[in-house]
């Protein structure tokens, strides 16, 4: 039996902001697992290993356009991730060592100053050699930047307006989602998620609507949440973008 927590539970668990929780769904880098019918977000077991993720990440100094470009994906391989998070916590853990060492020479009048010990180089050049692995196979990394500087002053109001409106686009998706993907009314729902995501959030090209649709179906997540409009609303969602992306192509 899944044992759900609820938005603000988890964000007292992760010593995080409710609001942050919010920002990391926007855009698209921890969706909640369910979305129950009076809007109430709740998360399980996977989401919670997958918010320890990005959590280290963080904790490493990785900025969010550079954890999305990892977590999301599709190679994301998240035992390799911990191993690489391991590696650069034991080098700054050597680091505090060594500047605590320091210190306690420094204090007992003993030693000469070793700025060495201060040196941070080669922790950074590996946390870039990893942040640029990603982004060399990941696309994304503008239209995270975008939403998080456009997303920033938004008040809890105008997340939940935001919420609202993408909630009220995908029921509209499930009453349709039977129809032809090419449906004249399924392509203009298409058109108007788009421009949402624009108004929104950050700049949402043809290109990256076509893997939005993607990943609506191939992260079971964001299926899910989807679903939960209807079954099958993600699917339907998936195939109109992919019609519509290929018409605009001509």
């Amino acid at each position: 039996m899944t044992e759900w927590i609820g938005i603000g539970e988890m964000a007292r668990r992760a010593g995080v902001s409710v609001r942050t929780l919010r920002h990391y769904d926007a855009i698209g880098l921890l969706a909640p697992t369910d979305v129950t019918q009076v809007g109430y977000r709740r998360y399980d077991e996977k989401a919670l290993a997958r918010l320890e993720q990005i959590l280290y990440f963080r904790e490493l100094g990785f900025a969010l356009e550079e954890i999305a470009a990892m977590v999301n994906h599709p190679d994301y391989d998240a035992m390799d991730a911990m191993h690489r998070q391991r590696e650069l916590l034991c080098m700054q853990r050597a680091r505090l060592d060594a500047m605590i060492a320091r210190l306690d020479e420094a204090i007992g009048g003993k030693g000469t100053p070793r700025l060495e010990v201060l040196d941070m180089s080669e922790i950074e050049k590996i946390k870039k050699q990893y942040a640029d692995e990603a982004k060399a196979r990941w696309g994304g990394t503008d239209a995270y930047a975008q939403s998080e500087k456009r997303t920033d002053g938004y008040s809890k109001d105008d997340w939940q307006t935001a919420q609202e409106g993408m909630n009220t686009l995908m029921r509209e998706f499930a009453v349709v989602r039977d129809l032809d993907a090419m449906d004249e009314r399924v392509q203009a729902l298409v058109a108007r998620w788009q421009q949402y995501i624009t108004d929104h959030f950050y700049d949402c090209t043809d290109e990256i609507l076509a893997g939005l649709g993607q990943m609506y179906v191939c992260d079971e997540r964001f299926r899910q949440n989807i679903d939960h409009n209807g079954e099958g609303t993600a699917a339907c969602m998936s195939r109109a973008i992919a019609a519509y992306c290929a018409a605009r192509r001509g």
